[in-house]
């Protein structure tokens, strides 16, 4: 089976994004999830911390293997052999989101499916900017990130 990818940018990883990635991970025997550079966010952790911190999460899930890329996911999908984009979703708004790139993926990239999670209902609330503006007021986040996460903003914070 060809691997799938979750992509995102994870800035910070969030409880919703390990419970995707662990869902993911039940559909598919190869999952790989892409930490991709979006130059128009501004970043709480490097790329580079932020697939350490994944990989970290996910070490004794063999299924699981992290990575990163600056260009294009669809792309990087089609170079790896992979079919398959797995995304989350947390309501109407993500979704339309989601659609509109599904469409331009599929116009660049055919042969690439998108498949669509919805967010468990307890981790529906939980998004990355909340969780970085919180943490820029010295607010605790443990309740929405993995503790390495809640560990490692602690430190930026020092």
């Amino acid at each position: 089976m060809k691997p799938c990818v979750v992509p995102g940018s994870f800035d910070p990883p969030t409880n919703g994004h390990v419970d995707l990635i662990r869902r993911a991970s039940a559909l598919f025997s190869d999952v790989i999830v892409l930490v991709a550079n979006n130059s128009s966010k501004t970043s709480l952790f490097t790329v580079e911390e932020r697939v350490l911190m994944l990989r970290e999460i996910f070490k004794d899930n063999a299924k699981i293997r992290v990575d990163s890329c600056d260009g294009l996911v669809a792309a990087y999908a089609k170079h790896i052999g992979a079919d398959t984009l797995v995304r989350g979703t947390r309501n109407a708004a993500d979704y339309s989101y989601e659609t509109e790139i599904y469409q331009v993926n599929k116009t660049i990239c055919p042969e690439l499916e998108t498949v669509f999670l919805p967010a468990s209902t307890s981790l529906s609330s939980v998004r990355s900017s909340s969780v970085r503006e919180l943490a820029l007021y010295d607010m605790d986040v443990s309740l929405f990130v993995p503790d390495i996460v809640n560990r490692k903003i602690v430190e930026k914070r020092k």
